[in-house]
């Protein structure tokens, strides 16, 4: 009996390796190996809870995280591996695209910049400029390059100078970048950081995604949200790309996010549907 257990054993040891040989995924690897997803600081909230709702559905196993998008760029061109990347532009994911490292970036969501303000800055759409110019104005944006935010805030400089002479490079001169570089301050686990940063008063004025306006407010209800007047509004445009070589269970994932179910949690956070 000893001898036959021995060789029924074998006889499933070797039927478990033929399986794992020709690629089969067994239950066990489809809901405990993770499916990599990095997404811009900007989703955290609303793409946690696309998340949760998706593993109710699936039993997957997603690891999440969160930074600017311009920095998890690079973390992935470096070889960290990814299976889906949620990026704040369209450009970060499709400068994987050229290098053959993904197929198609698919619109998913859309932004807008909106100022955060002081309770006692007096700001509306209407003096936007005039106060984001006044010298005693700190001025507060993320970093450019390193995350989308901060390249919104310059194409709204950019939209200024039509406006006023001058304005686009005393506008980038007096920026404060605080958030989203690599050497920025970090706040507290679980704050938001527009909120942390106005909270401290480092900036009288930040500019920002609607979205994060929304959840600093939240946080420091005394802050005000002031819409940037149509000459100088700035949209963004949500890319999400599944990588190649990606986790067989990712491109489920993708097509949740995607979906009305999805779409509906992004809504609920602020964010607007991508274009048709």
């Amino acid at each position: 009996m000893a001898k036959q257990g021995l060789v029924l054993a074998f006889s499933l040891g070797a039927t478990l390796m033929a399986g794992m040989v020709q690629g089969a995924p067994t239950h066990s690897e489809a809901t405990t190996v993770p499916i990599e997803l990095r997404a811009a600081g900007s989703l955290k909230a609303a793409m946690n809870d696309i998340i949760a709702a998706y593993q109710v559905k699936s039993q997957a196993n997603v690891a999440a995280q969160y930074a600017p998008s311009g920095l998890l760029l690079k973390r992935i061109q470096e070889g960290e591996r990814v299976d889906i990347f949620a990026s704040a532009n369209m450009k970060h994911p499709q400068a994987l695209v050229d290098a053959e490292a993904g197929e198609k970036v698919q619109m998913f969501a859309r932004n807008q910049l909106c100022a955060i303000a002081q309770d006692d800055v007096p700001l509306t759409s209407a003096n936007l400029l005039d106060t984001l110019l006044a010298p005693q104005t700190k001025l507060g944006t993320s970093t450019p390059k390193a995350d989308p935010a901060g390249d919104y805030a310059w194409a709204v400089f950019a939209k200024a100078e039509a406006i006023k002479t001058n304005a686009k490079s005393i506008l980038e001169a007096k920026a404060l970048q605080l958030t989203g570089g690599p050497e920025s301050a970090k706040p507290p686990k679980d704050r938001n950081p527009y909120g942390w940063v106005m909270e401290n008063k480092q900036a009288d004025v930040f500019l920002t995604y609607c979205t994060n306006a929304v959840l600093a407010q939240k946080e420091v209800s005394s802050l005000k949200i002031v819409a940037l007047p149509p000459e100088l509004a700035v949209g963004a445009d949500y890319g999400l790309l599944v990588l190649k070589d990606a986790n067989r269970a990712t491109k489920a994932l993708a097509e949740f996010i995607l979906s009305p179910e999805g779409q509906a949690i992004l809504t609920d956070y602020g964010f607007q549907p991508p274009k048709k």
